[in-house]
């Protein structure tokens, strides 16, 4: 749970007043965050205009993000909606140019439409600022949609698909599954992430990126739901039971589509996403090879908790042990590449 408390300093014994509170798993019901600007120094605050501030968000819903800004009064605590992005783009504030919120600049881009600069009036009015050109024009070829879908439980998941430029529809294609396990205290707070981001983005590559995979002939599910879903305190008691029934769920699905080759599936994540890929290849036969980027697959180098485990080792040994695909690598007979950063400061994920 977040609490946003307002605090004043001529009143230091006055209570704190809350303005407002939500589930930190519940991105739909997070306000925003309040907008800044640099009073020197290297120091910055947040604008203020009168007794309103103003609340940025990439604007989680069902459907993807809308990005938006509010106005937020302080005294009365109503919210004033000032910009919502439309359907067709994926537009976001990145900055006021005045003291009101009647006019800020914005990072507007689309499927076709490449990230660019813009500034909006109160009226309406929007300016272009920048006319960057595609940098990948092959991208734009590449066939890209968002599935939902169930796991047998009823848990909402969802993920992009990603498909070669010339797919053929009803053709099964190797496949990659691109994956990072989270966690909710509740199903419902599941569902509520079950789609994240927007397909109105412009899709640009770089680096390692896994969407390399379909300019080169396969089918990538991105960005995959994974959700461990359990009470804070014992949630991964259930972790390796979970991740299998979410794994295989997008397997079915993705076969379902007439996309993936059921033969031909291959799974990969980085850190925690290595972490589970792991775990998969030591506890289902489900996938042809894998790859783990700086992963930490034994737990007990990690004793004092590790992503939002809160027991130690000592605490709960069992679990410890168990939760480790260490400890089962007796197990994995599917080709798993292990990929490590030689300067990476990260004590669980430091090649050993």
């Amino acid at each position: 749970m977040s609490r946003t408390l307002m605090i004043d300093l001529d009143k230091p014994d006055q209570a704190p007043r809350e303005l407002w509170s939500y589930n930190t798993t519940d991105r739909y019901a997070n306000p925003g965050s309040p907008m800044e600007k640099s009073v020197g120094g290297g120091e910055r605050a947040i604008m203020l205009d009168g007794d309103n501030i103003f609340l940025q968000s990439n604007g989680p819903t069902p459907t993807g993000d809308h990005p938006f800004l509010n106005r937020f009064n302080l005294t009365s605590l109503k919210t004033e909606k000032l910009f919502r992005c439309d359907d067709d783009h994926y537009e976001v504030v990145e900055g006021l140019l005045d003291a009101h919120g009647d006019k800020f600049f914005t990072r507007r881009e689309s499927p076709t439409e490449p990230p660019n600069y813009f500034v909006r009036s109160a009226g309406g009015q929007l300016t272009a600022f920048t006319n960057f050109p595609d940098p990948q024009p092959i991208m734009r070829t590449v066939k890209k949609e968002l599935v939902t879908y169930k796991r047998p439980d009823g848990v909402e998941m969802s993920f992009t698909l990603y498909l070669p430029p010339e797919y053929k529809p009803g053709t099964r294609l190797p496949t990659v599954i691109w994956a990072y396990p989270r966690e909710y205290e509740d199903s419902a707070a599941a569902d509520a992430v079950a789609v994240t981001g927007s397909l109105k983005r412009f899709t640009e590559i770089g680096g390692y990126s896994e969407i390399f995979f379909a300019l080169n002939g396969y089918a990538v599910l991105d960005n995959a739901s994974m959700p461990i879903v359990g009470p804070r305190a014992t949630v991964n008691d259930h972790f390796v039971e979970q991740v299998v029934m979410d794994a295989k769920a997008a397997v079915d699905k993705a076969v379902a589509l007439g996309v993936a080759d059921p033969a031909r599936i291959g799974v990969g994540g980085h850190s925690y996403g290595a972490f589970m890929t792991d775990t998969l290849l030591a506890h289902c036969d489900l996938f042809k090879a894998g790859i783990a980027e700086s992963g930490a697959p034994n737990r007990t180098l990690t004793p004092f908790g590790f992503q939002n485990e809160r027991r130690t080792l000592w605490q709960a040994p069992e679990l410890y042990t168990r939760i480790s695909p260490f400890m089962f690598a007796d197990k994995v007979k599917t080709p798993l590449l292990l990929i490590h950063g030689e300067a990476d400061d990260n004590d669980g994920t430091f090649p050993r």
